[in-house]
């Protein structure tokens, strides 16, 4: 296990999941059902499967196209998403 790639990914996934869409969705389920342990599983579950697919997707990735080019790539998507949310569409 490789400690400093770990806390890496560990402090910037939580970094950027922090206040989105997934913490307030557990915060909702939790008020309405009144079953903390429950939704913590579930949302444990789907976090693990989600990252589970992307770490896949990317391993398979990475062998076929080089890193600088799905860095470029990433970040031209993250640029057209983003004008795409400042012009309001």
């Amino acid at each position: 296990m490789d400690w400093k790639i770990f806390l890496t990914t560990m402090g910037t996934i939580f970094l950027a999941e922090l206040g989105d869409k997934t913490q307030l969705a557990a915060i909702l389920m939790t008020s309405k059902t009144g079953r903390p342990l429950s939704v913590f599983v579930g949302a444990i579950t789907a976090l693990s499967l989600v990252t589970l697919i992307g770490v896949v997707f990317g391993e398979g990735l990475i062998s076929v196209i080089p890193q600088n080019v799905l860095k470029k790539g990433a970040a031209f998507v993250f640029i057209l998403i983003g004008l795409w949310m400042f012009m309001g569409k």
